[in-house]
This record gives C-alpha cells, sequence and structure tokens, in this order.
C-alpha cells in the first residue's frame, strides 16, 4: 500500500477565514480523498499558526488575551473545515505543547547551521517579514499589504545559514525531485534563488515579543513566526521519533499559497537539508481569489465569508465552483451573479438534470427496477493525470464531459419513444447505461463533491432506484 502525505500551509489566526483558506483545504481535501479511493494509506494535515507580534496586537486591539484571541479564531478555523466536510487526519496548533517541544529539539538538531549576530534592518509587523531596502524603497517605505510603514529594527538576533543550501535547492527544483507547479511559480523561485538566497534571522528578542516559542538555552530571544510554523510539517509527525514522521515523510504534496512561495520553496527546502532530511516531491501553488476583478478587502466592503456560501448553497456547491471556476494554475474571480449562474448551468440543469431524468424514466416505465448495469467504459487517464497534477478544474472538464455526454445520449436515444415502441429489452438497455455513466460520474465525483456522489450512488446501488424525493440541486432564480 502507497503512502500519501499532503498538507496545507497553516493559517495565520490574526483574522477569521476567507474564501482563500477554504480552497486551500478542498484542494488538498480532493487530492486527500481520491488517494484513499486508489487504495493509498493517507495522511491529510492542517491546522493554525498562533504566534507572533501580529497576533499579540490585533489581540490589544479587541481588549482580549491573546490566548483568548487565538482560541476564538482557531474555533472558527475548525467550524470550517466541518462544514467543508474537510477529512484532514490531524489539525496541528503550533501553541500545542507537543510543536513547541518538537520545535526545540529541530533548533538543537540545527545547531551547526545557526550563529547569533546583528540584525539591522526593515521589518513589517503586518507580514511578520523583514525585507530588504531595496523593496522598501520601491514600497516609499510603506508595506503595500497593510498601508503601514516598515520599522527599523536593531537587535542581536540568531540566523539560520540558508545561503549555503542555495546550489541544493535550486539544483532540486530544476531536477523535478522537488517540482515546484505549476511553471510559473517555479520559474519565479529559480528567479529568487539565481541571486543567491541570504541568511535570514530566525529569533526576535523576548522583550520586543514575548509571544512566541523560547529558544533552547537562551530566555532572551523567541523563534521567529515564520521559521517554527514551517516546523509543523514534521512536528505533527512526531519528529524526530514519531512512526508516523517515519511513515509519511517526505510529504507528497504541500499546498500554499502563491504569497508564500519563498517561505516554502527556499527557506523551508534549506531546513530539511540543514537537518539531513528529503524535500516533499511537490509544491502545489495556488493563486488568489479576487472579488470582481478586486482584490478582497475590508476597506471595499467586497469581503465574502465561506459560510455565507455554504449556508446557502451548500458545501458541494460551494466546493464545485471554487475548483473548477477558479483555475487551479491562476488568480480567479468569484462574484455572486458567477456562482449562482454556474449553480443553475451546471449543477441543476445538467448534473441535477441527468440524475432526475434516469430516475424518473427507470420509476416509470420499469417499476423502479434497473436490471443489469453493464460496466463503464469511459477512459478516465486524463482525469487521473489532472488529479496528480492538481489541475482541479481540469478534472472536473472532464467528468463534464461525461456528464453533458449522458445528457445528450438521453436526447438522442429518446427512452420515451422506446417506451411507447413497447420494445422493453432495449429501453431496459438504454435505461441501464445511463444508470453506469451516473455511478461512474459519481466515483469521479466523490473526491470533490462527497455529499453529491454519495446520493447518487445510493439513488442507484443494487438494480433498484431509490427517488431522492427533491431535486439534487434546486435551482435558485
Amino acid at each position: 500500500m502507497a503512502k500519501f502525505y499532503v498538507t496545507t500551509s497553516i493559517p495565520y489566526v490574526n483574522a477569521v477565514p476567507h474564501l482563500g483558506h477554504a480552497m486551500e483545504f478542498i484542494q488538498a481535501d480532493v487530492l486527500a480523498r481520491y488517494h484513499r479511493q486508489i487504495g493509498d494509506e493517507v495522511l491529510y494535515s492542517t491546522g493554525t499558526d498562533e504566534h507572533g507580534s501580529k497576533i499579540a496586537e490585533k489581540a490589544a486591539e479587541q481588549g482580549m488575551s491573546t490566548e483568548d484571541f487565538v482560541a476564538s479564531n482557531v474555533a472558527e478555523f475548525k467550524t470550517l473545515l466541518t462544514q467543508l466536510n474537510i477529512t484532514n487526519d490531524k489539525f496541528i496548533r503550533t501553541t500545542d505543547p507537543d510543536h513547541e517541544n518538537r520545535v526545540q529539539i529541530i533548533w538543537k538538531n540545527l545547531e551547526e547551521h545557526i550563529y547569533k549576530n546583528l540584525y539591522v534592518g526593515l521589518y513589517c509587523v503586518g507580514c511578520e517579514e523583514f525585507v530588504t531596502e531595496k523593496i522598501a524603497k520601491a514600497n516609499n517605505n510603506i508595506c503595500p499589504a497593510h498601508n503601514r510603514a516598515y520599522e527599523q529594527i536593531e537587535e542581536e538576533n540568531y540566523f539560520f545559514a540558508l545561503s549555503k543550501f542555495t546550489p541544493t535547492i535550486k539544483a532540486a527544483i530544476e531536477s523535478g525531485e522537488f517540482l515546484v507547479t505549476p511553471d510559473t511559480r517555479k520559474h519565479e523561485i529559480l528567479r529568487v534563488l539565481e541571486d543567491g538566497l541570504d541568511d535570514i534571522s530566525i529569533s526576535r528578542s523576548k522583550e520586543k515579543l514575548a509571544w512566541g516559542i523560547p529558544v533552547p538555552g537562551d530566555p532572551s530571544q523567541v523563534m521567529y513566526v515564520w521559521f517554527e510554523a514551517l516546523l509543523n510539517y514534521i512536528t505533527v509527525l512526531g519528529y524526530p521519533d514519531g512512526a508516523d514522521f517515519a511513515t509519511f515523510w517526505p510529504a507528497n504534496v504541500q499546498v500554499v499559497g502563491k504569497d508564500i512561495l519563498r517561505f516554502h520553496a527556499a527557506i523551508w527546502p534549506g531546513i530539511l537539508l540543514g537537518l539531513g532530511l528529503p524535500l516533499p516531491k511537490t509544491l502545489y501553488v495556488h493563486g488568489f481569489i479576487t472579488s470582481d476583478g478586486q482584490k478582497m478587502s475590508k476597506s471595499l466592503g467586497n469581503v465574502v465569508a465561506p459560510h455565507e456560501i455554504i449556508d446557502t448553497y451548500g458545501a458541494d456547491a460551494f466546493r464545485y465552483y471554487f475548483l473548477r471556476h477558479i483555475p487551479s494554475y491562476n488568480d480567479g474571480d468569484y462574484t455572486h451573479h458567477r456562482f449562482e449562474a454556474a449553480y443553475n448551468a451546471e449543477l441543476a440543469n445538467e448534473l441535477g438534470n441527468a440524475v432526475q431524468r434516469v430516475a424518473a424514466m427507470v420509476g416509470k416505465y420499469q417499476d423502479n427496477i434497473i436490471g443489469e448495469i453493464p460496466p463503464a467504459e469511459h477512459d478516465i487517464h486524463e482525469y487521473q493525470r489532472a488529479i496528480t497534477e492538481c489541475r482541479f478544474d481540469k478534472a472536473l472538464e472532464e467528468v463534464w464531459e461525461q456528464v453533458r455526454g449522458l445528457n445528450q445520449y438521453i436526447d438522442a436515444e429518446k427512452p420515451w419513444i422506446i417506451a411507447k415502441e413497447n420494445d422493453a429489452q432495449h429501453l431496459q438497455e438504454v435505461l441501464a447505461y445511463c444508470v453506469s455513466n451516473l455511478l461512474e460520474i459519481a466515483s469521479l465525483l466523490a473526491p470533490f463533491m462527497p455529499q453529491t456522489a454519495t446520493a447518487i450512488a445510493n439513488m442507484f446501488k443494487d438494480g433498484i432506484v431509490r427517488p431522492l424525493g427533491k431535486p439534487l440541486f434546486p435551482k435558485f432564480d
């Protein structure tokens, strides 16, 4: 039995979940469900990133203790996972004592690559990131993501000697040993590596930031949030001595957003190399979701909470739209109009209509008895390849070719005419073929739309039709 380990990035809990978090959860969930379906032993991990000055600052703004603020937002993420039917096997919090203990072990195991030095530079609290003078100058010393001035910081910190690993990381990406996909992101990180990586600061003064994991042997310092958060992918497996670590590392696919490409395609590989560990096999980097062509922001008033869509249309419709209509290899747009148009045209009219037509005809003409169902014979290699390449939109397009083909078959064969001609054997063959198609469609949809797949499979199992009594996808006017 093959092993398959998939992770999402762990969202920073300075705010409640947004559509980008939801999309990333379902992308990883498709991979996990698909690999379980084909018989692999799967471990899917997600969680929350809970340290850093930005979280402490937000908690203070809201008059809450940092612990209570974090717990409140963590609960929101866990609720979203449930609402979306996410099948994660593990949920790690970076405030978990086990994570904190194992992170300190990792620090000690990296000590030959860690040194202390004076750091003088510019820092954005919103990004939890140091920036170069060149970047600051290009942005007029204002972080474009957070509209706040970079802070000048001068303090003695610990550094990780990332620069020494540049050639090895570059070679691994170029050879495909560490596959960064899509190619646009691969070329982007290779351009960064071409200039060489700098050593990175991996700690902050505890005087400046108390909300963090202490550096082993130096209580005056806490670990830089982005450094210790990256380690969750192995601490959740029980590094260095856990059974899951021995079984599942290296990760098969790590799913992240394009804004954290450098952390996952440069810094994270450097840490792993410093530990003497193999690199992940694939880093899949998704794009952003805009709203009517604009970045979602509170100031524009165009932020959409995931639950607003799920509560109205259901989890499977949500999963369908963000897997098929947000390009897997690029940015994509959400509007209420586009969502509802896709729902009505594709889920209600095409898929739902095919299911209802077949069920109704078997009920009307054959007393709900399907008879012998022939095996499905469609070529699904392109569907399988698309999932392997994290092209979720392409995989669903392959499924929809079958949905549309089935509707065309029904219109061409006209079972209602066959029934009038009293050709019972031909009618049974035609309807059984339709059911075979629907069962195959249900199987292909299972990783993407699990509730829908189960409903279709249950409706036609055992050679008997069991009508739902309501449309699979009621239309919205």
